[in-house]
């Protein structure tokens, strides 16, 4: 099934220049964003406290949210617990009131609740695993790099990573300007939007290789224009059908898959654009050619005595 013919030519690296442009402008807006606004970090990063409340009938979630809102509490997360009628309650820790004053606030905005059992937890991310983590990204990103360079060449390598770098920089920046919860759901969907779009990358890279080697009077710009026109259907299906699933997930997911719907959905639309405009702009740009992938002719030998 193909959604465009083989022989579609749209010129996508006609508008790289301002392609690059945009890129340019939305990574200084998000590395600003995150500077000035700040990420805010779930009570996964944070830690804070949890109550479990019960009623006397079937709980009303969607009901207790909105009374938490009401109560200057947007940032709760309220779930069932073990019976319909057990909710329980997780908030992050409040700059202006103490444990007891956020206890009693709480409760206050619930009427009929009744409080089973209050706990204080720490962060789930300490600050030592969020170290590895960091450390674990870099270096599989170095391994990416090696990988590609090997296997294609060393301009898709770096290409491929500064578009990796390109997808999650600007999730991250737009959770920290509209103030969106950044939890452990989310983090994961970013993991997830970076292999997504390294998945979509190579495909795209494969296809230049092949066409490099096929066609012998092409310029590379207009080899990666070809590519990407040969791979746009396979491109946009697979973007469009995850893309219905997770907005499935934002619609019917209830409350915490919220946060991971959302960066999903960020990463699907920034990881099909960075595949096309940022990875295959800067392989042109870093001047990409067909002797690159031609086999090497083996050296003559002088075989006479």
């Amino acid at each position: 099934m193909e959604f465009f013919k083989q022989n579609t030519k749209i010129d996508f690296m006609g508008a790289r220049n301002w392609t690059t442009l945009f890129s340019a402008i939305m990574l200084i807006g998000s590395i600003l964003s995150v500077i000035i606004h700040g990420i805010n970090w779930g009570l996964d990063f944070t830690g804070g406290m949890q109550l479990e409340v019960t009623y006397q009938k079937t709980a009303d979630l969607p009901q207790i949210r909105q009374q938490l809102t009401d109560a200057h509490f947007k940032e709760a997360v309220v779930q069932s617990y073990g019976s319909s009628e057990s909710v329980l309650i997780s908030i992050g820790p409040q700059k202006d009131l103490n444990a007891q004053q956020l206890r009693d606030k709480m409760l206050s905005a619930l009427p009929g609740a009744k409080l089973q059992r209050i706990e204080y937890v720490g962060p789930q991310v300490g600050e030592e695993l969020a170290t590895k983590g960091a450390v674990a990204l870099i270096i599989s990103m170095i391994g990416i790099l090696i990988y590609i360079a090997l296997r294609f060449e060393y301009r898709f390598g770096i290409s491929a990573i500064l578009a990796l770098v390109h997808d999650p920089l600007l999730i991250l920046g737009i959770f920290a300007f509209f103030d969106l919860e950044f939890n452990l759901p989310a983090l994961a969907a970013l993991l997830t939007v970076v292999g997504y779009s390294l998945n979509d990358t190579i495909v795209v890279f494969d296809r230049v290789r092949e066409n490099f080697r096929k066609i012998r009077k092409s310029s590379p710009v207009e080899i990666m224009n070809l590519s990407i026109n040969q791979t746009l259907s396979r491109t946009i299906m697979t973007s469009g059908l995850t893309l219905l699933v997770v907005i499935a997930l934002l619609v019917y997911g209830g409350e915490l898959l919220h946060s991971f719907s959302i960066a999903l959905i960020i990463g699907i639309l920034v990881g099909t654009y960075s595949s096309i405009y940022v990875a295959g702009t800067l392989a042109v740009a870093m001047g990409l050619n067909r002797a690159d992938f031609l086999p090497k002719a083996p050296k003559a030998t002088d075989d006479m005595p």
